[in-house]
């Protein structure tokens, strides 16, 4: 059953996507969060209900509980014009949207797309790619295996304001970005055959699902994902998570959860490798070795921290990424 407590909104942050709040939930002032697309805007002394399960499980990417509806101004929200397809349908929470999926299916697309395991690959992906290849038009397909609302991010927005990114579309379960898709396949394809993308980007939100087994953790998101690119006809890189700061050995070197989905595929992808990365063992896929300015990155002021550990803390993990947006560009064709 959902985990529902009544509130009262004690202290309410700037108007914004994902509005910062604490909530007086039996004499305990908690942090919590509203995604205004779904609830509206709070403000200080609304009656609210918030869902306060992560918050109470002490999840490292979840510490806060989220509005679930807001009793005193959120209970009659409007569909946006046009919108006729259901996300997080049949739950409390749906809501109509307005799918960017149309009736062309064009392929194969030939243009790339990189696949992320964790959200905190998007902005050195993302930055190296650019640097690579200034002036790329790169969208970022946001879909299952970590958190769903497309506002809950600070990375996206930031790279969307510095041009890093064209344009933000949840597939599938995640909602809430500038565009809606049913599927991982249906985004790719607009933004490639139809948004003039010059490439995709393909992951998860922040956070990730993870029960330390093979098969039950967020990462294993992108076996989909590079099927449907590959589906498609697109050039598919798999960004590698690797690190040498993680203290869980499963984690080291290249992660399991990449491991896992090279295993899997059921057509080769590339994977880009930094200077003085752990030996790989192939298999069916291709490596590509790719420059990794770490300096230059850090430099860039975007987010450099992954799992509460920073660039010099792990490396590794930031080259990776890194050179995967390097790779990227010189994959893509003029």
């Amino acid at each position: 059953m959902l985990k529902l407590c009544r509130g009262v909104v004690a202290a309410a942050g700037a108007p914004a996507p994902w509005q910062s709040l604490e909530v007086d939930v039996d004499g305990e002032r908690r942090p919590a969060r509203a995604d205004t697309g779904l609830v509206g805007q709070c403000e200080p002394g609304d009656e609210v209900i918030v869902n306060t399960e992560a918050r109470d499980l002490q999840l490292g990417s979840g510490g806060f509980d989220v509005v679930h509806a807001n009793l005193t101004r959120g209970l009659h929200g409007e569909s946006a014009p046009g919108a006729h397809v259901m996300k997080l349908n049949y739950s409390s929470l749906q809501h109509a949207v307005a799918p960017v999926e149309g009736e062309e299916l064009r392929v194969p697309l030939g243009r790339p797309v990189a696949v992320l395991q964790l959200h905190g690959q998007l902005a050195p992906l993302a930055w190296a790619l650019h640097q690579a290849r200034p002036n790329t038009r790169a969208g970022y397909v946001q879909t299952a295996g970590g958190a769903l609302p497309g506002a809950i991010s600070a990375t996206v927005a930031e790279l969307l304001d510095g041009g890093l990114l064209a344009d933000h579309v949840t597939a599938g379960p995640a909602y809430g970005a500038r565009k809606e898709a049913i599927t991982t396949a249906g985004a790719i394809h607009h933004g490639l055959a139809e948004a003039g993308w010059d490439v995709a980007l393909v992951g998860p939100g922040p956070g990730i699902l993870g029960s330390g087994s093979a098969l039950g953790h967020g990462g294993l998101a992108a076996l989909d994902s590079a099927h449907a690119a590959l589906a498609l006809g697109c050039p598919t890189l798999l960004v590698a998570r690797m690190s040498q700061g993680d203290p869980r050995p499963r984690h080291r070197g290249l992660s399991h959860h990449t491991k896992t989905v090279l295993d899997l595929l059921l057509a080769p992808v590339t994977v880009a490798l930094p200077p003085g990365a752990p030996a790989v063992e192939p298999g069916r896929h291709e490596l590509r070795g790719a420059r990794a300015d770490l300096d230059g990155y850090r430099s860039s002021g975007l987010p450099a921290r992954t799992m509460g550990r920073d660039l010099d803390e792990d490396r590794l993990f930031f080259a990776a990424a890194l050179a995967a947006g390097t790779a990227l560009g010189e994959m893509i064709t003029t």
